[in-house]
């Protein structure tokens, strides 16, 4: 049977005692294993996923993303120009200093080559800068800020699966366009939030709505009441649910139980797939979501589903395909540069299209964003769902070049203005 995560996925593994996930090549491989010949630095290739093990985010992020990346590893054939590869995971426990830390004590001691996943916006702007620093590789695939294709670009970090933007363009846009002209927020009180009520709150107002204000609870919020109250004092026609995670969940319900369901409608800026499992259809049917990727897309989608849930008990969501997608991507570049140089895969990763079962013809801007098509979703009714987990239909796909923030208007420093 597949290999689960070990217990012993910790936080503060040091150089005399490495967290070291050694993978073998998988039964289920789809690419061959890289021929020798190339260079690695120590001759080992490491990469580091660093999420939420045990916090708010655990249930969207934490195992299945190691798992993720390990499926991948294991797909290329678990080791490049003969030599293993490895991955290592550590929790950042939500705190952007306990995040840049770890990632400082990989590069400069653990020898990883490249950190993945990065849940919370805090955590993944502090790792960006810290690449971009000791030009090592990030991938950012489960927080949404925009500064890390903006004020912390660099040639070294990738924003892989979704951004605020996207939200905000595929969801809020909808929303606004259906009549939602007036909007709250109830925002968690970090990077993430803020920026994704800006960014809504930026497309209501070009539309010539108007947001009557926001509430902003902390992560990890356990009583909602005030915070729905104010929402409901508002008359606002949308309260917009600027968190994700169980802090998402937990503001659905309450606005449900507080009866703020009654006159307004709920705007799920960030729902997962995990989220509308533990809200249940009869409470999140019908509301809109953006999402990357949904797990009953394909044949593809399915059959890469099937493993993840043999392994880790529940459907992939989008990051967790991002997590997949992405590490593949990142080895297939080492492969054509010929050895872990950071520029010479940088380039590599810029050059090469993207064709799995995350995207088609995806590609890495100059700024590190990569472009994909985006999906936008409705919850399915308790009747309409067939089976297990079926519990999306699409509204619309929102193709590639209107998904993401347009390149000349990014503030980073790699992208020549005409």
């Amino acid at each position: 049977s597949p290999a689960r995560l070990p217990s012993i996925i910790c936080m503060t593994c040091t150089a005399a005692a490495p967290l070291s996930l050694a993978l073998l090549p998988s039964a289920n491989a789809q690419t061959a294993p890289a021929p020798a010949g190339g260079k690695l630095t120590g001759d080992v290739l490491r990469i580091g996923v660093l999420t939420d093990l045990s916090g708010t985010y655990a249930d969207i992020s934490g195992k299945g993303a190691v798992e993720a990346v390990k499926m991948a590893v294991e797909d290329f054939g678990g080791k490049m120009f003969g030599k293993t590869i490895e991955v290592v995971a550590a929790d950042h426990q939500n705190k952007a200093d306990v995040g840049a830390a770890k990632a400082r004590e990989w590069f400069d001691i653990g020898g990883v080559d490249m950190i993945n996943h990065l849940a919370n916006s805090g955590v993944a702007l502090a790792v960006a800068g810290l690449a971009k620093e000791k030009k090592r590789h990030v991938i950012v695939n489960n927080a949404s800020n925009m500064g890390v294709t903006n004020a912390q670009c660099s040639p070294y970090t990738v924003h892989y699966t979704y951004d605020a933007w996207s939200l905000a363009n595929g969801t809020g846009r909808t929303v606004v366009e259906q009549g939602g002209d007036t909007w709250f927020f109830l925002t968690v009180d970090f990077a993430f939030g803020h920026g994704l009520e800006q960014q809504v709150g930026d497309i209501v107002r070009a539309n010539k709505g108007r947001v009557l204000g926001a509430a902003r609870h902390p992560l990890g919020a356990s009583d909602f009441a005030s915070f729905v109250l104010q929402a409901q004092a508002s008359k606002a026609k949308i309260i917009g649910i600027a968190s994700t995670g169980a802090d998402a969940v937990n503001a659905i319900k309450a606005a449900n139980e507080f009866g703020a369901t009654k006159n307004q409608k709920l705007a799920a800026l960030l729902l997962w797939i995990n989220d509308v499992h533990s809200l249940g259809l009869p409470v999140a049917q019908g509301m809109l979501l953006t999402n990357a990727w949904y797990w009953d897309m394909n044949d593809e989608t399915r059959a890469f589903a099937k493993r993840f849930m043999q392994r880790v008990g529940n459907m992939p969501n989008m990051a967790h395909a991002g997590d997949y997608s992405s590490t593949l991507h990142y080895l297939k570049a080492v492969q054509a540069a010929g050895s872990d140089d950071p520029d010479a895969v940088s380039e590599q990763m810029r050059k090469m299209p993207i064709n799995d079962m995350f995207a088609k013809n995806g590609t890495i801007r100059p700024d590190g964003r990569m472009v994909h098509d985006m999906y936008l979703w409705e919850v399915k009714t308790p009747a309409e769902s067939k089976y297990a987990w079926d519990y999306l239909k699409l509204v619309k796909t929102i193709p590639a070049a209107q998904a993401f923030m347009p390149l000349e208007q990014s503030s980073c420093y790699l992208v020549k203005k005409g």
